[in-house]
């Protein structure tokens, strides 16, 4: 586990300040809840340093985020505020925690002979293509899903989300890279870096890789340059893994247990 003191107080603030720009907070208590457009949404967080969060808290930030016609969603570090998840669940809310995951060590793999790897441009017309692998992690059907994502995977891009993220990329607020082999992409993935206080923090947000092309390391080298990238301006890279077998493949390229992540959302019907 890495020895730097505050990272995990460092994440908290990330977490909060991700969001100001498209989605200032307002509060429920000791939640944080960023109201912004439904194309984009952001889940609320407790307020960094917070400790203790009742389930009353947890009901207004849902009636907050429904009444804006945004998803239910709280997410926290789980050894900050271990109160939440019980306070969550008394909610009504689904409590899952994934492996957080902190760049200690990074280790630069290299990609296989004829891939190639691009930065993605805003004005790219194949970014909503990347953007649905992205996200659906380039599964032909919604219960394939991605290397490092969790829960029930999304249709599509709509125009909405697609000019967000056009707008984030032109600002660099989400940097986007593919891997390209014979003129067709079988990895991609993002970081998104946010100035915290004058510190630059970015967080790994997904990287997919084609099944296809399993076994060969692309996604690991994939991610392996998004870290090398994002530490060209970032003090800190972390990622939060879809699950421990995750994990561990992050762990070759450098990155190290942190913590746990927890997130809480509305049961699947």
């Amino acid at each position: 586990m890495p020895s730097r003191p505050g990272l995990l107080d460092r994440v908290e603030q990330y977490a909060v300040a991700a969001s100001l720009p498209d989605a200032p907070p307002v509060a429920a208590g000791a939640l944080a809840v960023p109201l912004g457009p439904p194309a984009w949404p952001f889940p609320a967080r407790p307020y960094p340093g917070t400790r203790t969060v009742p389930a009353d808290d947890v009901r207004a930030a849902v009636a907050m985020q429904e009444e804006a016609g945004l998803p239910a969603a709280v997410e926290w570090v789980a050894e900050r505020t271990p109160s939440l998840a019980a306070a969550a669940r008394a909610a009504g809310l689904l409590v899952t925690e994934f492996p957080l995951l902190v760049v200690d060590d990074p280790v630069e793999l290299l990609l296989p002979l004829g891939v190639r790897l691009y930065l993605v441009g805003a004005d790219d017309p194949a970014l909503p293509h990347y953007q649905h692998l992205l996200e659906t992690g380039f599964a032909p059907h919604a219960a394939e899903g991605p290397d490092g994502g969790a829960g029930e995977q999304p249709g599509p891009p709509d125009e909405a989300r697609t000019a967000v993220l056009r707008e984030r990329v032109a600002t660099g607020r989400t940097v986007v890279m593919v891997a390209v082999e014979d003129g067709t992409p079988v990895a991609v993935g993002a970081h998104q870096p946010v100035d915290v206080d004058g510190t630059e923090i970015s967080e790994v947000v997904g990287v997919a890789s084609s099944p296809r092309r399993r076994g060969r390391g692309v996604g690991a080298a994939l991610a392996s340059a998004l870290v090398a990238q994002a530490r060209e301006t970032a003090d800190l890279v972390f990622l939060t893994a879809g699950d421990d077998d995750v994990a561990r493949v992050y762990e070759r390229v450098g990155f190290a247990w942190l913590g746990s992540t927890g997130v809480a959302a509305r049961p699947p019907d």
